[in-house]
């Protein structure tokens, strides 16, 4: 009897000690579903819930903090139109344009070089000329009156060529130009930009500013 009792209280300690041991067991939740491509690009369901817009990489980040000065000297050339005033000089003072070989001609000293010149330097240079055998102290006055053009290619209604805004970003032209085609890829852009060193290339946000003379790219989507 004492044997039985000895396996009985055995036995009950196997089950309870079995029953602490045994894992619990859940079922996996399955893994939410990868937003589609259009949800990304245009918002709605699927999208990011905080409707974020990614960014800029930090390379490309990098490369338009060295390509965009906030506030760059501006340089002059070819289709520029520029107010010049001689004062005292109602004969030279007009307006004039800077032709196709970044020069300005003025009756009297003729051409004068204006590309990559901001409107100090070049009323400096023009007064030097002026100086020189013309007028004892020339006093002049060199300011923009209508800047050269930008041009906007890719996906935008209307592609082609276009006045200058002041404070003009790639949004702004964009909206000149038409808005974007159903295909557009809406959150970067290409610009082209004439420098003295020669064309430079940099990608940005749709807040990219836009200089006189860049060209805009808008290119299309893959989906």
């Amino acid at each position: 009897m004492r044997h039985v009792r000895t396996l009985v209280v055995i036995f009950a300690a196997l089950a309870v000690s079995g029953c602490m041991t045994t894992p619990r067991l859940f079922a996996p939740s399955a893994p939410p579903p990868p937003p589609s491509i259009d949800a990304v690009v245009y918002g709605g369901p699927g999208a990011d819930v905080t409707g974020a817009v990614p960014g800029p990489s930090p390379a490309v980040a990098a490369a338009l903090v060295r390509a965009d000065d906030p506030d760059p000297p501006y340089t002059l050339d070819s289709g520029d139109r520029l107010r010049v005033m001689v004062y005292g000089q109602d004969g030279l003072t007009n307006t004039y344009a800077v032709d196709a070989a970044g020069r300005l001609t003025l009756p009297l000293i003729g051409a004068v070089p204006a590309r990559g010149r901001t409107t100090a330097d070049l009323s400096r240079a023009i007064a030097s000329r002026l100086r020189d055998g013309y007028l004892r102290e020339p006093h002049v006055a060199v300011e923009v009156e209508a800047y050269r053009p930008f041009f906007i290619l890719g996906e935008v209604t209307f592609p082609g060529q276009y006045p200058f805004v002041a404070h003009m970003t790639a949004e702004t032209a964009v909206a000149i130009a038409g808005g974007f085609t159903p295909r557009a890829y809406r959150w970067e852009i290409e610009i082209t930009r004439p420098t003295p060193q020669g064309p430079v290339r940099l990608k940005g946000p749709m807040l990219t500013p836009v200089r006189p003379g860049d060209t805009v790219v808008i290119s299309e989507r893959w989906f």
